[in-house]
């Protein structure tokens, strides 16, 4: 009788996904026939968890599995399917052969493929710029670290007049295959490093790297529009190819200085003015700070403080759209002064005389809501009381 799937990985019903992985993968490690040779045990103790695994990591075998046990409809072959669980154990795997042999699984890297030609690093650089370029664009000249071709070798790492040998190891694939049973492993080549090449007579100036350290100067580009976190690729300006091969890119970030006046969201632009109470009062032409400059604007007699004007088109334009801007939001501040003379003490005091306390419209409708909930407490308190 087969053992529970769950009881051979040491796994609760209730197991992650996450958590089946790290369960067989601990298994896997440790009962691989490559950490045990002429171990039947250990052979058979890996091939069940890695069945266990292969049914428990597929979603839809994992249902039907916990609704049936063993005896589900169909069964679930036996064996490797190449579903979804497939791929979580050949990831595994990978992991695994590393950790057996040394270095790498060699997912993800990229192999020569027999002509030792390899991209190149991808590079960022983040570039600070002020409000008003973020707005308008600019051009910014950026000097980066980086590493070029070697010209003596032309960015072959041999030695002028020679070339690079295939690698005997891997005889050019770049990496190292070994069939284990029911699957196949495969790892980057430890003395080419994936390239499928050795070089047993480098090049002297670059001593077999093929590039040489170096800064280069460049002009970015920086459209209207943008904003912190925006990204700007130049392709082919990283770091250059191993072996000839094309070069990386390099991503500039943009980071957008904060603006002593103006505060953005969006396209839309926000800042504060101040205006003083006989100009709210009486209403008064105002200058205004815009990313183009002053600009006038007409404050309506009684004003208050908080009253928000727009400016249409005089915000930031949208990154990548057309050229129309978004608009510009002014909110007045009514500025209360601080220090009155005698004489201007003596008019505001006959001003407030002629007004009355009930003249302002804001301020009747304020005390009547006071009177209004007050006077409902009090009539709750008696009814209380009595």
């Amino acid at each position: 009788m087969k053992r529970d799937y769950y009881e051979v990985l040491g796994a609760a019903r209730t197991a992650t996904p996450q958590e089946l992985k790290s369960a067989y993968r601990k298994l896997a490690l440790q009962f691989h026939p490559d950490k045990n040779p002429g171990d039947a045990t250990a052979e058979e103790k890996f091939k069940e968890c890695t069945e266990a695994y292969e049914v428990l990591s597929d979603a839809e075998k994992r249902a039907r599995y916990d609704r049936f046990g063993h005896q589900a409809p169909g069964g679930f072959g036996g064996g490797f399917s190449g579903g979804e669980g497939f791929g979580n154990i050949n990831d595994i795997f990978g992991d695994i052969f590393g950790e057996i042999f040394g270095g790498g699984g060699g997912r993800g890297r990229q192999r020569g493929g027999g002509n030792g030609r390899q991209r190149g690093s991808d590079l960022r650089y983040n570039l600070s710029i002020s409000f008003t370029d973020a707005a308008f664009g600019t051009e910014a000249k950026i000097k980066i670290p980086r590493h070029r071709n070697c010209e003596a070798c032309k960015g072959l790492g041999a030695r002028p007049g020679t070339t690079a040998k295939t690698c005997p190891t891997c005889h050019g694939a770049g990496e190292l295959r070994m069939t284990q049973g029911f699957f196949q492993i495969s790892r980057t080549c430890a003395q080419c490093s994936g390239s499928g090449k050795v070089i047993t007579d480098p090049c002297q100036t670059c001593r077999g790297q093929g590039k040489v350290a170096s800064e280069s100067t460049l002009t970015v580009k920086i459209p209207p529009g943008v904003d912190t976190g925006t990204r700007l690729k130049l392709t082919g300006e990283g770091e250059p190819g191993d072996r000839g091969g094309p070069a990386g890119d390099l991503y500039v970030v943009v980071q957008v200085e904060e603006h002593p006046i103006f505060v953005r969201e969006d396209t839309e632009v926000i800042c504060e003015v101040p205006v003083s109470f006989t100009q709210a009062a009486l209403g008064a032409t105002i200058e205004v700070p815009t990313l183009d400059g002053k600009v006038k604007m007409k404050v309506p007699a009684g004003s208050q403080s908080g009253k928000v004007f727009r400016l249409r088109g005089k915000g930031f334009p949208a990154l990548g759209g057309s050229a129309q801007r978004g608009d510009q939001h002014v909110r007045v501040t009514v500025e209360v002064p601080a220090n009155l003379s005698k004489k201007q003490r003596e008019l505001l005091e006959q001003f407030a005389a002629i007004s009355g306390e009930d003249a302002h419209p804001q301020q009747k409708g304020f005390f009547a809501k006071v009177r209004e909930l007050f006077g409902s407490e009090a009539a709750a308190d008696d009814a209380v009381n009595s």
